[in-house]
């Protein structure tokens, strides 16, 4: 779902900027203070960008989708470090893959994490777990908060798109295939994401707010053993195999417009292009002027290196400012 630039225009993307910049500052304030988080931060957010570079085939439709890791992250890590995390994420595929405009990237922030670390998780997952953990809970809270989460950041891109003015892409007709395609994306996300929850749940209950009295079958770092093994397997080889279909938005677009781009020109869109020429080492999780499988593996590796460093060191450097202010 991540959003090129020309779907929005310079004054939508920085109303955008400007309400996820918010979010980020009022996380940054409200998230808690656990040094023994921070390596699971670092490793949960380098599990979530490994995940998503493992399109999923949406069958019969010619598209494919992946996991956003919203929820997932904020069952695991709260809403305000699992929001902050995916907003590491989203900004290093961004910078150095250009995964996504630089100049939608308050966009693919709002739509991408917002409803996934508040929405999903706060008024959907959590209420259902309040009650009791159990297999069948995760499963039905993970896909009920999957769907709901990406069904609002499907609608956001359209409505966005709608008052950037674009009139390629017709509110109704827009709409019509986003919410259907995210609908099957939101389940294969809640399922992914219930498989992940059920391990965790029965490995270290613990690391879930809601089984604080079970027993730890693992230890802690068996568990972050085992989920960076599982990084490095992802992206370094499954990753290889991933759907090479066009995912959800690509793909609603392109049966609209008859292409999956849409290009724009003003001196927002050339100066965020030009910046992201420069930032962007692997282009499209390759090497460049390149197919080598190598660079899938290589830019897998790379980017779950750069996430976990990034989102721990900045953990880091909130608590110790949070701390300074207490």
């Amino acid at each position: 779902m991540h959003m090129a630039d020309g779907l929005v225009s310079p004054a939508v993307a920085g109303v955008m900027y400007a309400a996820s910049a918010a979010v980020c500052l009022y996380s940054a304030k409200k998230v808690k203070n656990d040094d023994k988080k921070i390596p699971l931060m670092g490793i949960m957010g380098a599990f979530v960008f490994a995940v998503q570079m493992l399109n999923f085939t949406i069958p019969g439709t010619g598209s494919s989708g992946h996991l956003c890791g919203g929820l997932l992250l904020s069952a695991i890590l709260g809403p305000y470090a699992g929001f902050l995390t995916m907003v590491s994420i989203l900004v290093i595929q961004c910078l150095l893959f250009a995964d996504g405009g630089l100049l939608a990237l308050g966009c693919n922030i709002w739509n991408m994490a917002f409803y996934g670390c508040f929405i999903g998780y706060i008024f959907i997952y959590k209420p259902i777990m309040k009650t009791g953990m159990s297999k069948g809970k995760i499963i039905l809270a993970s896909l009920l908060s999957s769907v709901i989460s990406l069904q609002l950041g499907a609608f956001s891109v359209v409505t966005e798109t709608l008052l950037s003015g674009v009139t390629e892409l017709p509110f109704s007709i827009f709409a019509g295939l986003m919410q259907p395609i995210h609908l099957a994306i939101g389940i294969g996300e809640g399922l992914i994401t219930a498989a992940v929850l059920i391990f965790i749940s029965e490995a270290r209950p613990k690391l879930l707010d809601f089984e604080v009295n079970a027993d730890n079958k693992l230890s802690y770092k068996k568990v972050l053993v085992i989920l960076s093994v599982c990084v490095v397997l992802f992206a370094g080889v499954v990753s290889l195999f991933a759907s090479s279909n066009p995912d959800g938005l690509e793909w609603s677009v392109g049966n609209v417009t008859g292409s999956e781009e849409i290009e724009r020109d003003g001196n927002a869109y050339r100066t965020s292009d030009d910046i992201q020429s420069k930032t962007a080492v692997l282009p499209d999780y390759s090497l460049p002027d390149s197919e080598s499988a190598a660079g899938t593996s290589l830019s897998g590796i790379v980017g779950c290196l750069v996430v976990a460093a990034i989102s721990a060191g900045g953990m880091l450097i909130i608590q110790k400012i949070n701390k300074k202010k207490a």
